[in-house]
């Protein structure tokens, strides 16, 4: 028999959480948004300068160790990377929005990332299967 047990959440400094709540909150608002629309705000963000990916780590935490446990619906990749690159921006930095794709089996997935890598792409599932960018923002 197995037994699942839930993994704890990350901790995070309060201030952080505070920021990547009003994030998620502004992501998940904007879901049913059309996705031209939230491709033309993430344009807007093409002047700041790029977060490095030490600070892009934990801002992705952030926003993870605020997803509610009460939420009824799935909080999904999309979602979850959209509010990284919209935390990312209140902090001042610039990430980008990826949204990707793969064969056998199909399968759609969103990250953020800056030029010194990427954060929410699950690449230990399958070497021989990456992820391929479809659309990147800004």
């Amino acid at each position: 028999m197995t037994v699942t047990v839930p993994a704890a959440r990350p901790t995070v400094p309060r201030r952080a959480r505070l920021v990547a709540a009003v994030a998620l909150t502004l992501s998940l608002a904007g879901s049913p948004l059309p996705l031209r629309w939230k491709l033309a705000a993430g344009r807007r963000l093409r002047g700041l300068p790029y977060a490095r990916l030490a600070q892009l780590e934990a801002l992705y935490t952030a926003v993870q160790a605020v997803i509610p446990a009460w939420w009824p619906g799935r909080i999904a990749c999309a979602e979850i990377s959209l509010a990284t690159v919209i935390v990312t921006a209140l902090a001042g930095r610039q990430a980008r929005w990826v949204l990707g794709a793969r064969f056998l089996p199909h399968t759609a997935h969103a990250w953020a990332e800056v030029p010194q890598g990427a954060v929410g792409r699950d690449i230990a599932d399958a070497v021989d299967r990456p992820w391929m960018p479809v659309l990147t923002v800004p």
